[in-house]
């Protein structure tokens, strides 16, 4: 089990992250796939012709499970200690690369309730709330999901499911601000502090429009659980006052960690994640979530309406949720826990881990994250056209 900071490890970890993050929210690609219309996501379609089958069954779980999952996002052992608890087979894949890529290549086949190949499925939150409002996923029933009960509150009610009926959030993480003391001489707390003139050309944010804009927006007041244009406007007009100083080096996706261990960038837009793991090299390296606060992604679980084993699937997310199986997960992903009270259990595994608030943050760090609101695919082109207009991308 990956408990320790392996760099080489890291390396994997941060270039399989940036391919995860470079479309969360919908990036310039995403823009692009709207732009181009159903005839370009018809052509990424897949050849699968199998018609789905019957996916509900009564009695406990039996067969083939499959499984359609990030990179780098599952514990060594844990689908074999699965697979003996429930006797179930997993055919488990690292296959799913990004959110625009995966829907281009299943809209057509979905849109036919055709076999995708998969039971269940790892999207992020605004991919699963797009696939739902189509009508594309199955309901995760109480009776196979009884350890529900175990996760977090604030992602129970969640506005974009509320109640949880559609999907199960597999893992979360913030976005913030990390600083490199060394280069910075001193903490950075706000969004203004980015802006002092000491570090002109030091700064970088984010090119996806969500991530970068997310904390500006607060910073200004507004909020990204509640967008609107005048409010994406606003916050693009500072990243353009910005660039235009020369105070932003470079937008980046997560490929920030190199020039800012270095100090090339003393401040950057960063994912917590990302950063546990450059601070077991760094130890100059710091995290925070700005006073005005920062914004948190989500990874859910979801069944597509398309399975053929529902039961299976079920069972998976409900042994993923207890909580001595879901530290194994945190242990070896390091992002932040969707369980609650997932402290106890961490500390048996590695008290490092517990006491880490990048990985287990405290509730008053929790509370100064926002989601972002599921967007419409016109407002998803909007604001990521007006963003790239200030980043090139």
């Amino acid at each position: 089990m990956a408990n320790e900071s392996d760099p080489r490890l890291m390396s994997r970890i941060t270039s399989s992250r940036a391919s995860r993050r470079r479309f969360l929210g919908g990036g310039a690609a995403a823009a692009a796939a709207l732009a181009l219309g159903p005839s370009f996501l018809a052509a990424c379609g897949s050849d699968e012709t199998k018609s789905a089958g019957p996916s509900v069954t009564e009695g406990p779980a039996s067969g083939s499970l499959r499984i359609s999952n990030w990179p780098l996002y599952m514990a060594d052992g844990f689908v074999a200690d699965f697979q003996k608890a429930s006797g179930l087979t997993v055919d488990y894949k690292e296959d799913f690369n990004d959110n625009e890529q995966w829907f281009a290549k299943v809209k057509e086949p979905l849109s036919r309730k055709q076999d995708i190949g998969a039971d269940l499925v790892v999207p992020t939150t605004f991919m699963a709330s797009r696939i739902q409002q189509l009508g594309w996923l199955n309901e995760i029933t109480d009776a196979g999901w009884s350890n529900k009960k175990n996760l977090r509150d604030d992602l129970l009610e969640a506005s974009v499911d509320p109640g949880r009926k559609f999907s199960a959030p597999y893992m979360s993480g913030l976005v913030g601000i990390a600083y490199n003391k060394a280069a910075t001489g001193r903490d950075i707390k706000t969004i203004d502090d980015m802006w002092d003139p000491k570090f002109k050309g030091k700064v970088s944010l984010f090119t996806d429009s969500q991530d970068a804009l997310g904390m500006l927006m607060m910073s200004q007041g507004n909020s990204p659980a509640e967008p609107n244009s005048d409010a994406i406007k606003k916050a693009v007009d500072l990243v353009k006052e910005q660039k235009d100083k020369g105070q932003i080096r470079r937008f980046t996706g997560n490929d920030y960690a190199d020039d800012l261990a270095a100090g090339n960038i003393a401040i950057a837009q960063a994912y917590s994640g990302d950063v546990v793991q450059l601070q077991a090299d760094n130890p100059d390296l710091v995290f925070v979530v700005p006073e005005s606060g920062g914004t948190t992604f989500v990874d859910t679980m979801v069944i597509p309406y398309t399975t053929q084993n529902q039961n299976a699937a079920e069972a998976w997310i409900n042994y993923v949720y207890d909580r001595v199986n879901y530290a194994k997960l945190v242990a070896f992903v390091q992002y932040v826990p969707v369980l609650s009270d997932m402290t106890d259990e961490l500390n048996k595994l590695d008290p490092k881990l517990a006491s880490n608030p990048l990985i287990n943050p405290p509730k008053a760090t929790l509370d100064m994250v926002k989601g972002w609101a599921p967007l419409t695919d016109e407002q998803t082109q909007e604001y990521n056209t007006l963003y790239a207009a200030v980043t090139g991308g």
